[in-house]
């Protein structure tokens, strides 16, 4: 397990991120930011983000394990908009940063003066990121949950048994599909910005807006079965773990526990069925090609179940994979992180006692760095940072980051 590490030589050190957002697709994409050096204020109101309130499960400081999963390396203030000392700190937080992030409905920030136009006037620099659940025309007025994304975007319909209900997936994936986008859309935006200032000799003369919505995220990430769709106009049926156009490709009952088959090409299969003992099942009509395959599924579960059951389901993986034939056990969480261990993939690190899920992407000389655990509510409020009933207005409220 990795240690947290510190230093400010991250590629996105300088770069300071006014973080209005809350929940999880905002908090994600701006704890990417931060793992790479960025300075992120997260800016709560007096009840703090919601997530801090889903709870259980909980850490070793009692605090909500859904929380401290997108907001480490932030720092943490209270604006409450409702006041003008509150509302007077988060313009000018928004006013002098680089990236302003926010996922409010359509419309509320602006009744603050903290909508892009608003902003954009005062900073005119700025790479402002919003996430709404369905954009800002008609479904602007549509609440921005991922579930009820994953029922209206289609995603329900093909997850799940065939003779059982819509299922939706076991993490929120359409939020984090989203802060995955917002993170492209900011990086996007900033790379423009920076390219114009090059070009120019001076601070480029507008903003920059990232708009990132979840309806259209799970649309484009349907891919496969959204242009299958599109092509025939019949949209595809449940398949519980098969998949539409590949065959043995999904969940096989073992001896003792089930393991998965992602067998993609002939001759990976002429070495499964080669391995399982029966060899001939390559040379069968039936199954000679993949379209074949897809076209007699549940024979061929059948017959491959039948011969897994001869041994424990890790000495297959075991064989199978030795071979190149794509294969896994159907791991728990816990199992997931072990074997992601095992292959010196570091998923885990550890900061200020709190452990976290290792960011995924890997830089060469510039890794992630893990500086800060995730903050108390407005644990950074004091410490004369922020004093915003008092500063003058042209006063940076916040010190740089340590």
């Amino acid at each position: 397990m990795l240690q947290g590490t510190h230093g400010q030589d991250g590629p996105l050190a300088g770069v300071r991120v006014a973080d209005f957002s809350r929940v999880l697709a905002g908090p994600y994409a701006t704890m990417m930011l931060a793992d790479f050096g960025a300075d992120v204020i997260k800016i709560e109101s007096p009840q703090g983000d919601d997530t801090r309130q889903w709870l259980p499960p909980v850490d070793a400081q009692g605090e909500s394990t859904y929380f401290g999963s997108v907001n480490r390396n932030k720092r943490a203030i209270v604006c409450d908009l409702a006041t003008p000392a509150g509302l007077a700190a988060a313009r000018r937080l928004a006013e002098t940063a680089d990236v302003v992030v926010e996922n409010f409905r359509p419309g509320v920030l602006d009744r603050f003066g903290l909508g892009f136009d608003a902003v954009a006037r005062a900073n005119p620099g700025v790479v402002y990121c919003s996430i709404t659940g369905f954009g800002g025309g008609a479904g602007a007025r549509l609440p921005g949950y991922d579930l009820l994304v994953q029922a209206v975007g289609g995603l329900m319909s093909v997850t799940g048994a065939p003779d059982g209900a819509p299922s939706k997936v076991g993490v929120a994936l359409v939020d984090v599909l989203a802060g995955l986008n917002a993170l492209s859309g900011i990086l996007l935006a900033l790379r423009a910005r920076d390219a114009a200032r090059s070009a120019a000799g001076a601070a480029s003369p507008t903003g920059e807006r990232v708009e990132v919505d979840l309806m259209g995220t799970l649309l484009s990430a349907l891919t496969n079965q959204a242009a299958g769709t599109l092509a025939t106009g019949r949209p595809p049926a449940r398949m519980g773990n098969a998949h539409p156009s590949i065959a043995p490709y999904e969940l096989f009952a073992g001896q003792d526990r089930p393991l998965v088959l992602a067998v993609g090409n002939d001759r990976q299969f002429r070495t499964l069925v080669r391995l399982l003992g029966a060899p001939e099942l390559a040379a069968d009509p039936r199954f000679e090609g993949n379209t074949a395959r897809v076209r007699h599924r549940a024979e061929l579960k059948t017959l491959l179940e039948r011969l897994l059951r001869a041994q424990p389901a890790a000495e297959w993986v075991g064989t199978l994979t030795d071979a190149g034939v794509p294969a896994g056990l159907v791991n728990t969480i816990d199992e997931a992180l072990a074997f992601a261990a095992a292959l010196g993939l570091a998923p885990v690190v550890e900061v200020s006692g709190s452990r976290q899920v290792a960011n995924p992407i890997h830089l060469a000389g510039r890794p992630a760095a893990y500086r800060l655990p995730p903050p108390r509510l407005g644990e950074h409020d004091g410490a004369g940072w922020l004093r915003p009933d008092t500063v003058p207005p042209d006063t940076v409220l916040l010190t740089p980051f340590r």
